[in-house]
């Protein structure tokens, strides 16, 4: 494994330790396992995601930009896949 430094603003860290605590992981494994999902392709639009975590931050359940809500579903249900 190689080391890489990145500087992120506030709201990315926040975000990233927010995630890594909802999985019991490091920063560091969180920041793989985005990296693993988007260069193995399985993020079709990567940049629907971003709009959809920079629009979301600190927003309870609205909806995903450019998805609809079937189509939010299945995402958060690969999402999960990929967990397991």
């Amino acid at each position: 494994m190689q080391r890489t430094t990145i500087a992120l603003d506030e709201a990315p860290t926040a975000a990233l330790d927010e995630l890594a605590t909802d999985q019991g992981v490091s920063r560091a494994e969180v920041i793989r396992r985005l990296l693993a999902e988007g260069l193995a392709g399985r993020t079709r639009d990567v940049t629907v995601d971003l709009a959809w975590i920079e629009a979301s931050f600190g927003v309870a359940d609205v909806e995903a930009p450019g998805r609809s809500p079937a189509a939010r579903e299945q995402h958060l249900d690969q999402l999960a896949e990929l967990e397991r």
